[in-house]
């Protein structure tokens, strides 16, 4: 089975961003395709903030709650109790080989997955087996060399640079947004429709949040840790892209955006 590392790990850092994910900011492309009663996949669910979201659209339709990491389960049921949702099941597994029934769900929803696992065509692929033949199949990834922000503080470009290399040397493709309607059509979908989003941080609070982010990330997560394990950057390196990101961060006219690229599957 093709194998990949997940580049950014479950750092706090990390986990953070991925709890500020919702329906509304992650999934919008797919909320017209939901109603109540549907089954719904949701591979890598992380924490569970948008794996939440989706269940509430679709109660009380059954929604299955898949992540690689069993630690993370944890959190997800946490997240799903707390808003008191009855019908979501947790599950480990591989999104190259689903331990599932074909034709099992109404909606196959992956956000910002395919970019970290080795066959992002099989893994269309074996999405669409578990999907019904009138289902949908969803994913949205994210495209680094597409990020765009201002003013141009030295030490980003850097940061941009090596998160592609080291993202591709742990067997990810980091530019996955532009990419994702043509892994579809290779994996046999014959109806895709491909569509974009933004993220912009550009509030105070958002640039806060995002800089800071990404300031403890580049020295205290997997990617630091790969980084320096694997020879793309020295410590030294690293610190310096923290603080890129906290200079950037403080900046009034500071403004990033992350591109998504989108597709709908049938």
């Amino acid at each position: 089975m093709p194998e990949a590392t997940y580049t950014h790990g479950h750092h706090e850092s990390v986990l953070r961003s991925h709890r500020w994910r919702t329906a509304e900011n992650s999934a919008a492309y797919l909320l017209p395709r939901l109603r109540p009663g549907l089954a719904l996949l949701d591979i890598g669910c992380g924490p569970g903030t948008l794996t939440a979201d989706l269940a509430e659209r679709v109660a009380p339709g059954p929604v299955t709650a898949l992540d690689h990491a069993p630690g993370i389960l944890d959190a997800a049921r946490a997240e799903v109790a707390s808003r008191g949702l009855a019908g979501v099941s947790f599950a480990t597994g591989d999104v190259h080989a689903l331990d599932l029934p074909d034709a099992s769900f109404d909606v196959v929803h992956a956000h910002q997955v395919l970019q970290h696992v080795a066959d992002p065509v099989g893994a269309l692929r074996e999405m669409g087996r578990v999907c019904r033949h009138d289902g949908v199949v969803a994913s949205r990834e994210s495209d680094y060399a597409a990020m765009t922000w201002y003013p141009r503080v030295p030490g980003l470009d850097e940061w941009r640079s090596l998160y592609r290399r080291v993202a591709r040397a742990n067997g990810g493709e980091p530019d996955a947004g532009r990419r994702v309607a043509s892994w579809a059509r290779r994996a046999g979908f014959a109806d895709v429709t491909a569509t974009a989003s933004v993220w912009c941080f550009a509030s105070p609070e958002d640039r806060a949040w995002w800089s800071g982010s990404w300031s403890e990330r580049s020295t205290a997560s997997a990617f630091a840790r790969a980084a320096v394990d694997g020879g793309h950057a020295t410590a030294g390196d690293l610190e310096r892209i923290a603080a890129a990101w906290r200079a950037w961060g403080e900046r009034p006219d500071g403004w990033f955006t992350v591109l998504h690229g989108e597709v709908l599957c049938r």
